[in-house]
């Protein structure tokens, strides 16, 4: 891994894969019952999704319907097929990234898309520093100047980073995508995901895998911030500067009395993890994973890597501050201001799971902020998962605007929405 310095660098943004890539485990009977149900919308309301002329093609080539709160309203603010993570630049135009395409798109005040940047390798994470636009590519974290709708001068703020042109990796890597956010301080943080499931060996590859590591203030090496986090897709520093991630857990996991893969235990276990980051945490993947929930979870032996708990003492690692349900694969994750009763809060991309039966349904959720923690998830916006199962749209990030909406990128309707509160 190369670092490159920049006098004045510093950086912020957000990113993701889905829960895992493998299959799921074969049909077996479920023995007991779910721990856990889906999170009841908290008295949210049924709302058509508006769809401005031009922009009805599926899955809005027919009524879409949402749940958002009363009296707020949800349309159609652009298309933009696999979008992914949105940053707001200084001139007021949203930034999203396309990483199928290599493309970071500009969207004006009428949704209207133009190109920004191009070529680039899986760009995923965007953020603003003044008018400095850091972008976060599966091998690289770069910082361009933006000024007058166009980004300029790039500088490499960490290079080489691992992806599936690795040679090591031989194309294989579940978890490929890069998040990034930028501290208070100056420090750059970014996010370098696990290769598949419980790869331990990604604790040992240089740089670390599994990791969310810092680029200190003004540049220097990139050093792991905190450890065994298995993909930290969503990434954001809150008021008070403290660094916090939600990550992407464990897929098919075994039941701790028996080393069995049953449904029952893989549909709730174990829950995603929302934590606050300091110099050193340790997370445990793949040796410990979180427990119950929905707040201040411990971490318990993994059956399979750490049965007698000689890889790692979990018991030991401080307890996890928050928490989604199992299999939910939070992507971008970013602070915002909303109107009461929500207050400060975090705003959590739920993108859905593969790995659940019956699938855990993509939402955008809303952590409260008070005295340094979060409070527990609340779905801000749903509706997007039929009861039969079907999918119609699935959140990835969501950010607020400069007017006080939010916006929501979407990467199976390919979309990006915008949810308004009441003037």
């Amino acid at each position: 891994m190369r670092v490159l310095r920049r006098s004045a660098a510093v950086l912020a943004a957000v990113l993701v894969t889905a829960c895992g890539t493998a299959s799921p485990p074969a049909s077996q009977p479920e023995d007991n019952p779910p721990a856990s149900a889906e999170p009841a919308p908290d008295n949210l309301v049924p709302v058509t999704v508006e769809v401005p002329e031009g922009m009805a093609q599926p899955p809005f080539n027919e009524p879409r319907q949402a749940l958002v709160p009363p009296g707020w309203t949800m349309s159609v603010y652009a298309r933009v097929p696999r979008v992914r993570l949105a940053a707001w630049a200084p001139d007021g135009t949203l930034i999203v990234s396309v990483p199928f395409t290599g493309e970071v798109l500009r969207l004006n005040a009428s949704g209207e898309r133009s190109l920004l940047l191009r070529e680039l390798t899986q760009p995923h994470g965007l953020a603003f520093d003044g008018d400095s636009l850091y972008v976060a590519e599966s091998n690289r974290v770069s910082v361009y100047r933006y000024a007058d709708g166009q980004a300029t001068d790039p500088q490499v703020i960490v290079d080489d980073l691992p992806n599936a042109s690795s040679q090591e990796l031989r194309a294989a890597y579940s978890h490929v995508l890069k998040s990034v956010a930028l501290g208070q301080d100056g420090a750059v943080y970014f996010s370098i995901g696990s290769t598949g499931n419980i790869s331990a060996e990604d604790r040992d590859a240089t740089p670390q895998r599994a990791t969310i590591m810092r680029v200190p203030p003004g540049g220097g090496p990139a050093e792991p911030f905190a450890t065994g986090v298995r993909n930290g897709t969503g990434l954001a520093v809150a008021p008070d500067g403290a660094v916090w991630t939600a990550v992407n857990n464990r897929d098919n996991i075994a039941r701790p009395q028996d080393g069995q893969i049953r449904t029952g235990y893989v549909n709730d276990h174990p829950p995603e993890s929302v934590a606050r980051l300091f110099d050193g945490r340790e997370l445990g993947w793949p040796f410990c994973n979180p427990d119950g929930g929905p707040a201040d979870l411990p971490l318990i032996r993994d059956v399979e890597t750490n049965a007698d708990g000689s890889r790692m003492d979990c018991a030991a690692l401080p307890p996890i501050e928050q928490s989604l349900g199992a299999h939910s694969a939070p992507l971008g994750m970013s602070f915002a201001d909303l109107p009461e009763p929500y207050g400060t809060g975090a705003l959590v991309g739920v993108h859905g799971s593969w790995n659940r039966t019956p699938p855990r349904a993509p939402e955008v959720s809303f952590f409260s902020w008070r005295d340094g923690l979060l409070g527990n998830q609340q779905t801000l916006v749903g509706g997007f998962q039929s009861p039969g199962d079907f999918r119609w749209g699935r959140p990835v990030a969501a950010v607020q605007g400069p007017d006080g909406a939010v916006y929501v990128t979407d990467d199976l309707a390919d979309a990006v929405y915008r949810v308004a509160p009441p003037i």
